[in-house]
C-alpha cells in the first residue's frame, strides 16, 4: 500500500492535559460537549499516560472544541499546554 502524501495526511495537534483519571474522562468529556460525530473528527489518541497528565493528539481544526469539552465537564481537566510537536510540549 502506498503512503499518503503530506498534503493529504491529518494535522494533528498534540495537548499536554492534566487531571485524574484521564482516559475515561477525557472521552467522556469530549463526548459529552460534541457528540459521536465531532469525537470521530476529533479523532484523539493517546501517545503517553503517567499517573497526574498526559499527552493526546486530535485533529487541528478540533483544538478548540475539545478544549472547551475540558471546561465545562465536572471533573477539573486542564490543557496545559498545545503544541504541533511532541518536542514542543518540552518532555
Amino acid at each position: 500500500m502506498k503512503s499518503l502524501k503530506p498534503s493529504m495526511r491529518e494535522k494533528k495537534r498534540y495537548l499536554l492535559v492534566k487531571g485524574e483519571n484521564l482516559k475515561e474522562n477525557v472521552e467522556k468529556a469530549i463526548l459529552e460537549y460534541v457528540g459521536v460525530l465531532g469525537f470521530s473528527k476529533a479523532s484523539p489518541n493517546w501517545i503517553e499516560i503517567k499517573k497526574d497528565f498526559g499527552i493526546v493528539s486530535v485533529n487541528r481544526k478540533s483544538v478548540d472544541f475539545v478544549k472547551a469539552s475540558f471546561v465545562i465537564f465536572e471533573k477539573k481537566l486542564e490543557v496545559v499546554k498545545v503544541s504541533g510537536t511532541l518536542k514542543g510540549l518540552g518532555k
